[in-house]
């Protein structure tokens, strides 16, 4: 039949059925040809990046780029399918547009699919047997902080951080669910680096950081900004796959990676403003005066003393200065800009970020904190996805220039009418000679100089459909500088003294360390049943090399910083240390019907920090979890949508002890004798020094109500440690104050947890999240086998926390002398410290927590976080009431107080030291604090030019509520700088 042959046929039939017939394949053509649609997704709160776009029942689809813009090829007939974890999905026919703005709503129940990172592996939120606790980058990136434990308060049960000091590059403590170890340097959690170990040990010297030594804290080195996420493992079942090194917890730290779409560009800029959060009202002149007059009077003196500047009219009686707001009321400045590029395809992503900080002090004087780091990621799969690779690497540098003196500690005790910093022409102001002016001290000089690389790469095969081969491989190299250097012009120019008096301290410490491990993942289902296995090995090295030197005495104060033009040296310490890890480890999980689940874990560690035949040990835990809301008889239940009862028991070790702690050491005499220096030895050979032992058990339930609009976990743990890893005594004629060794003593920590989330509000254009968490804790030294006859007797008792202060118990005041009182427990008519300090005094917090609440309208987010704590402390002690030293105000208040003495009286000094040791010196440091506040708001106009810019408004430690009059609350030591609060604005843009 040739091409004309159906003519007559098209001819024959009437013009009604032609037209539609013609209609028909115009249609049918229409729908078979491709056309390119485009959008947008988002969510109430703006633009949401990384949906999915998925044609369905295809394989075809693609991701929303950073700025929630996407393009895709279909048909006609197609139907988009949008879904993003966490959010309820979207389907939408194609038909005959070209444009799908699409806006997502929340689905509280998609949260359980949400992927936690647990270390070796992943599992979803619903399916985890263990305890872990996150945060993720949308909490991180709201709070204006330089440390990444700041991130963490407030927001997690069962993690109990507090900052040491406000000082910029200041360090901070966190304990995982108490105290573990009688060393309180055996408490630290593990931290982990996107699978590199990273070591949190000081790297700081007491002679070169001065009276802070936590201004080098190592951790100040990682970015908030490039985190992506931070997971904190708690319960055995989580942390005994990590053996010995995850005693007293796991902090896995996962930072940013690039995301599939067309290279995107962001710049993030903000300004801050810090003050200190909180002072003690301290007194004024006339109360200081009065004071010191009464406490003379006291002691029955008459005429002043010639040294009694303050009080005998050498100083001006009426001049009044706030020390405090002289030396540490200033403003901090602080510049944080971030920039980053990332892209790619669905076979490779990168990201390349850039992050600079400027950060200057409250402090007088040009001091300020530099930090500069940069962030690169690639992520690559095969196109038969069998084979990936993922690197990682992140520098850092910091430069550190604070003041050498605590300006704190002398704001709070100097006397309010002391003479003035600078004389009429500008110089320091000695006045006669008659005081030290405190200012002289900041020509000396403080630096710190920390350089940081963290680096890793996975590589992982898929060698058959269920079995995958993966591989890690990490590597970090610290170093740190630091110089204090002490000049002569520190000093009166009356004292005649020169530079030969002059003094420098260095500290260089450099640590490396490598990490390779290789893993086999197998995973298989049958029938009902989902098995998963690990199997995997770890091989580990850090050296670590410390050089500590001093130099006295130069020609002139300007070679200063050069230690060859020292008169004299002195090494304080010179020494490398190897530390050598060895694993082996194990993971065998199955569930059974979606409902029953069982988690197997185990180790084999080697450390080398233990002696022969102690270097190994074996670790593990199991853990089990019910999903009780499966079960038919819950099927049609309307309120209870989500159930999950779960439980686990295991032991972990811990070996964070130093290294080289068993053996025999011997360090340099510094004495010539002959012309050889010799050696002194200073520590005994203890072979049998092994591995401090916890066992954890842990219950818990997860419950959600009305479709997880509420959900709620509790859990209960208790932890024991044992064997534990001390200085055991001896007698003095050894010529060695204790061996170190394995002591029998058990401590115990336990607590409930609590946490709450709630929806209150999902509408279209408003939504209303809250989170709420609790914690209370409970340590206690549960046996401890000769304590009596030990030195520990007067540090532990038996049934109270290992952290206790033992105290007097205050009576009252004497009716004869006016003096204080104390309990004689003994009976001996005697108050003795050995006799009659036995009451106890336990400052850990009672509880802790957080409350955070989450407002979106349209373009506009708010986000505010509550922290609350319930403890005591002491009240803030700068000396005996009547000496030359400023006091609290409510000191003034002479009825409450014994006496007033100028020294000359040795009963009342003698009481008032026992009168800070008791228990009528503590008072009520509870607090709640707006620990954190975030505004944002998403600028619509620019998205039609394809730029994304948010403006946002933050504030950390805004406001804060306690009955503490000494000052802040949250700080351990009374006498350092309190936390800043901060006053943060800023710009994001993304093109």
């Amino acid at each position: 039949m040739n091409k004309f042959s159906l003519f007559p046929l098209w001819a024959a039939l009437p013009l009604p059925k032609l037209f539609s017939i013609f209609l028909f394949f115009c249609i049918t053509v229409g729908y078979t040809q491709t056309v390119t649609v485009t959008g947008s997704t988002s969510d109430a709160s703006g633009v949401l990046a990384g949906v999915t776009i998925q044609v369905k029942d295809k394989a075809q689809g693609t991701l929303s780029d950073e700025l929630g813009n996407y393009t895709l090829s279909v048909l006609p007939t197609d139907t988009l399918v949008f879904s993003f974890v966490g959010y309820k999905t979207v389907e939408v026919a194609v038909g005959n547009q070209y444009v799908f703005n699409v806006v997502l709503q929340e689905d509280t129940t998609q949260l359980r699919e949400v992927i936690v990172n647990a270390g070796y592996y992943t599992v979803k939120e619903k399916e985890r047997t263990s305890s872990i606790s996150s945060i993720s980058a949308n909490d991180i990136e709201k709070q204006p902080v330089t440390n990444l434990l700041a991130t963490m308060q407030g927001r997690m049960a069962g993690v109990d951080i507090r900052q040491d000091s406000g000082s910029p590059g200041g360090g901070f403590s966190i304990k995982i669910r108490g105290q573990n170890s009688l060393r309180a340097d055996g408490n630290e959690p593990l931290y982990i680096i996107n699978g590199v170990p990273y070591s949190s040990e000081t790297i700081g010297a007491i002679s070169t950081s001065g009276f802070s030594p936590s201004l080098t804290s190592p951790l100040n080195s990682i970015n908030p900004s490039d985190i992506e996420s931070i997971e904190v493992l708690k319960d055995a079942d989580a942390t005994a796959i990590y053996g010995s090194r995850g005693a007293n917890g796991v902090v896995l730290i996962t930072t940013k990676k690039g995301k599939a779409g067309a290279t995107s560009f962001t710049v993030n800029s903000s300004t801050s403003f810090g003050t200190v959060t909180r002072l003690p009202k301290l007194m004024n002149t006339q109360q200081y005066l009065a004071m010191r007059e009464l406490a003379f009077a006291n002691d029955g003196v008459t005429t002043y003393p010639s040294y009694a500047y303050d009080v005998n009219g050498t100083w001006d009686r009426n001049r009044y200065t706030n020390w405090q707001k002289e030396f540490i009321g200033g403003t901090a400045n602080i510049t944080n800009v971030q920039a980053s590029v990332f892209g790619g395809s669905s076979q490779t992503k990168y990201l390349l970020s850039g992050t600079y900080r400027n950060e200057t002090t409250v402090y007088p004087g040009d001091f300020n904190y530099k930090k500069g780091a940069a962030h690169f990621s690639m992520d690559h799969k095969s196109v038969d996805e069998k084979f990936t690779l993922t690197f990682s690497g992140t520098y850092s540098s910091q430069k550190n220039n604070q003041p050498t003196v605590n300006l704190t500690a002398i704001s709070r005790t100097l006397s309010p009418n002391a003479p003035a910093i600078y004389d009429e022409e500008g110089n320091l102001n000695w006045e006669d000679s008659t005081w030290d002016n405190p200012l002289a001290v900041l020509q000396s000089k403080f630096t710190s100089k920390t350089k940081d690389l963290v680096a890793n790469t996975l590589l992982s095969y898929t060698i058959f459909k269920n079995t995958s081969l993966k591989s890690s491989f990490g590597y970090s190299d610290l170093t740190n500088n630091e110089l204090n250097a002490q000049p002569s012009t520190i000093y009166n120019p009356a004292y005649g003294v020169g530079s030969e008096i002059s003094f420098l301290s260095t500290n260089l410490t450099n640590r490396t360390s490598w990490i390779a491990e290789p893993q086999l993942h197998w995973h298989a289902s049958t029938g009902k049943g989902k098995v998963e296995a690990l199997v995997g090995s770890t091989f580990q090295q850090q050296k670590t090399n410390r050089l500590y030197i001093n130099g006295y005495g130069f020609a002139s104060n300007s070679l200063l910083n050069d230690l060859a033009s020292a008169s004299l040296k002195t090494v304080d310490l010179s020494d490398e240390t190897i530390y050598k890890y060895q694993a082996f480890f194990a993971r065998l999980n199955y569930t059974y019907d979606n409902r029953y689940i069982v988690n197997v874990t185990g180790r084999r560690d080697g450390s080398s920090r233990f002696g022969p035949g102690k270097q190994f040990a074996t670790f593990g835990a199991v853990g089990a979890a019910w999903l009780f809301s499966k079960e038919s008889f819950l099927a049609d239940n309307s309120v209870l949508s989500f159930g999950k009862l779960r439980a686990s028991y295991g032991t972990t070790g811990n070996d964070q002890i130093g290294d080289y702690q068993f053996l025999d050491t011997y360090a340099s005499s510094g004495t010539n004798y002959e012309g050889t220096i010799g050696l002194d030895p200073t520590r005994l050979f203890n072979p049998a020094f092994g591995w401090e032992t916890s066992k954890k058990f842990e219950v818990a339930v997860e419950t959600g109500y009305f479709n997880d609009r509420i959900f709620l976990t509790a859990a209960y743990y208790r932890n024991r440690s044992s064997n534990q890893l001390v200085g055991i005594p001896l007698p003095g004629t050894t010529g060695f104050p204790s061996l170190n060794g394995n002591l029998d003593a058990t401590v115990q920590n336990s607590g409930l947890e609590l946490t709450l989330r709630t929806v209150n509000f999902q509408r279209k254009n408003f939504d209303w999240t809250t989170n709420f968490n609790i914690s209370a804790s409970r340590n206690k030294l549960i046996s401890y086998p000769g304590l009596e006859g030990s030195t520990y007797a007067n540090l532990y008792v038996v049934g109270e926390p290992t952290s206790i202060i033992k105290i007097y118990h205050y009576t009252g005041m004497s009716s004869a002398t006016g003096a204080y009182e104390f309990e004689d427990l003994n009976g001996d008519g005697i108050i003795t410290a050995a006799g009659d300090r036995k009451a106890v005094a336990d400052l850990n917090p009672k509880f802790f927590g957080g409350l955070q609440n989450q407002f979106k309208y349209k373009n506009l987010q708010l986000d505010f976080l509550f922290q609350f704590v319930k403890q005591q402390a002491f009240s803030s002690i700068n000396g005996v009431p009547g000496l030359a030293i400023n006091q609290l105000a409510t000191v003034s208040d002479a009825e409450n107080q014994q006496p007033f003495t100028a020294g000359g009286n040795s009963a009342l000094t003698t009481a008032y030291s026992r009168y800070v040791r008791s228990d009528a010196a503590i008072e009520d440091a509870s607090y709640v604090r707006l620990k954190n506040i975030s505004l944002t708001y998403d600028l619509p106009l620019l998205r039609h030019q394809k730029i994304q810019c948010q403006l946002y408004l933050q504030g950390q430690n805004l406001l804060t509520f306690t009955k503490y009059k000494s000052g802040d609350p949250e700080t351990k030591f009374t006498n350092v700088l309190p936390p800043l609060k901060v006053f943060t604005v800023g710009t994001k843009l993304t093109f």
